[in-house]
């Protein structure tokens, strides 16, 4: 992996020292009691720093980079020893782009306390894929409200930017179905990654500089892709996926990255690490014969768990597990946001009934080799060694190791043979069951989840659905105006095999927070609320610039604590997810 030049950083102590000068090498000036400060020292990450320790024993290690101005946020952290074993010193995150930033270091060094000070000059941000489409060069974010208390949240926020050309990667398609804008698989599956941080006050505090994961200058399949899928790990790193690989990163700009094991592809959406450090990554097959006896390569419907070393340990061969999906939902999609793909002049088009001699490739239908399943989410449940799966093109359901599906969460109809008894009876909060037609509308406080974006199994058990709720009810409204999206959590018996509604939130918002497609949730017991990201509101108009809004509600009272919104760069580009940061967590140990 090539480095750049690495800055030194400018910086003003309230101590001094001087570098030893060593044999061949001339000295280098140092402020404060311990090392150098570098600023971008894995040449990607250039809102961060690492300040050496300068070969010091040294102990309560705390970092704050001061906010900008009067309204400027504080990111304020604890540095432990293991986070300085891994880094080789102090990492310094929070900082701001094209500013003289002021960051202070306290530790103990021989029982006494130091506290040094450094002035650390950054450059501006550099987004290489802008062109006459843009309105700006990075996303405009609009803090609509924050809670005094969330004061101190930071948000990731992983989104795209279209290049020029759009992909010019394509696998070869079907003898006799060659298309220009079809292939199987889903190669073309890709866009320039917009991937940064933002605090409360809107300010940007972190960016991952675009060469680290991705060159549109060079038809490279290992350079392409939509980088996608961050996820937070234990320690300090995020997992990720993009296109034909997957690995790991940290906000220092390191990477560990990975091909897919040979004979999958595509990997896209979702890569998750399971606590024996095992990931598992959501791909598709190469060459597979499906049930019509044609060799195709599918689309993201395999679940592969790899390991440290990047080797194959197990797979979910989900087309043979599901080998009963159905259609029901798929011919009531809006064809216009299938997939992240958006296709402005299918905006309203409905696919009436499955052509089944359309090629293969990345479209709707109910074969492998076509988008049947979309997962987009994966969750692990430790108690049984199973996973829970968001098929955005089926529904939610849970499978075992023994590759079983354990149940479902989804309207009946379309279901048939043995999965149809896996299909979880709706109860209201006393246990009665509650009457739902079959296409899912049921009486009382209970909605299935439509076309949904995240199924995570959270701290309490329960599991929490993005429901983007296109095709609800396996129709169209009469207006587009009237969808919704919500936050929805779920309480699953799978000893009885029911499903209660235990919370929710959004359908109030109606049109003006409905995402039709991306986005996630997940409940975050720190200051109890639901922590979610609609990434494409508003994505379905002409012309406009959809909308990421973050948001965290309380649980108890549903009051909205913080919402701030980011607008995409370019007209009818999504974002993908958002998820909140903790350096204190990542560094503190």
């Amino acid at each position: 992996m090539n480095k750049k030049l690495l800055p030194i950083a400018i910086a003003v102590g309230l101590f001094s020292a001087t570098a030893v000068q060593g044999a061949g090498f001339p000295a280098t000036p140092v402020v404060g009691q311990l090392g150098q400060m570098w600023v971008n020292p894995s040449g990607y990450s250039p809102l961060t720093a690492l300040l050496e320790s300068g070969q010091k024993n040294i102990t309560d290690v705390h970092v704050t980079v001061h906010g900008k101005g009067k309204k400027g946020v504080d990111v304020a952290y604890p540095v432990g020893p293991k986070a300085m074993m891994r880094h080789h010193g102090i990492p310094i995150v929070g900082l701001y782009p094209d500013y003289k930033n002021q960051v202070t270091v306290t530790f103990k060094m021989d029982g006494k306390k130091y506290v040094d000070k450094y002035d650390v000059l950054t450059s501006p941000i550099n987004n290489r894929y802008v062109d006459a489409r843009n309105v700006t060069a990075m996303q405009e974010v609009e803090v609509v409200k924050v809670d005094k208390a969330f004061k101190d949240r930071l948000y990731l926020v992983n989104s795209h930017t279209l290049t020029q050309q759009g992909s010019d990667l394509h696998w070869s398609a079907p003898k006799g179905k060659e298309s220009a804008t079809l292939s199987m698989g889903s190669i073309p599956f890709e866009a320039a990654p917009m991937t940064y941080i933002v605090d409360t006050n809107g300010d940007y505090r972190w960016w991952l500089d675009q060469d680290a994961v991705y060159n549109a200058n060079d038809i490279d399949i290992n350079k392409r892709g939509y980088f996608m899928g961050v996820r937070k790990t234990e320690s300090d790193k995020f997992t990720y996926v993009q296109g034909q690989r997957w690995g790991h990163f940290d906000l220092l700009g390191n990477f560990n990255s990975f091909r897919l094991p040979r004979g999958y592809q595509d990997a896209s959406h979702e890569a998750v690490t399971m606590p024996n450090g095992d990931v598992l990554v959501r791909a598709a097959k190469t060459n597979y014969i499906n049930s019509r006896g044609d060799k195709v390569h599918t689309v993201r419907d395999h679940i592969l768990q790899v390991n440290r070393l990047g080797e194959l340990v197990d797979v979910w061969v989900l087309p043979e597990i599901m080998d009963e999906y159905r259609d029901a939902l798929l011919s009531s999609l809006d064809l216009g946001a299938v997939c992240v793909n958006v296709d402005i002049e299918q905006v309203g088009q409905t696919l009436d009934e499955m052509d089944l001699d359309a090629p293969y490739g990345d479209l709707a239908g109910v074969v492998a080799g076509r988008n049947w399943a979309h997962v987009n989410s994966i969750s692990y449940d430790p108690s049984d060694d199973g996973i829970i799966l968001s098929f955005r093109h089926q529904g939610t359901a849970k499978i075992t190791r023994d590759k079983q599906v354990k149940w479902i969460l989804a309207p009946r109809e379309g279901w048939r043979g043995e999965l149809a008894e896996k299909v979880l009876q709706p109860v209201d909060a006393n246990g009665k069951p509650i009457e739902c037609t079959i296409k899912g509308k049921c009486e009382g406080d209970f909605d299935f989840s439509y076309t949904q974006h995240t199924s995570y199994l959270s701290p309490r058990g329960t599991v929490t659905v993005l429901d983007n709720g296109d095709g609800r009810w396996h129709e169209q409204p009469a207006m587009p105006t009237d969808k919704w999206t919500r936050f929805v959590e779920y309480d699953i018996d799978e000893e009885n095999m029911t499903v209660k509604q235990v919370w929710e939130y959004g359908k109030e918002r109606g049109y003006d927070w409905y995402s039709p497609i991306t986005s996630n949730v997940e409940y975050v017991p720190d200051r109890n609320t639901m922590f979610g990201f609609g990434g494409s509101v508003h994505l379905l108009e002409p012309g406009s610039r959809a909308t990421g809004m973050i948001n965290e509600i309380d649980y108890d009272t549903k009051e909205v604590k913080v919402e701030i919104r980011v607008k995409s760069d370019k007209k009818n580009t999504p974002h993908y997810r958002a998820l909140f940061v903790e350096p204190a967590k990542m560094f503190g140990e």
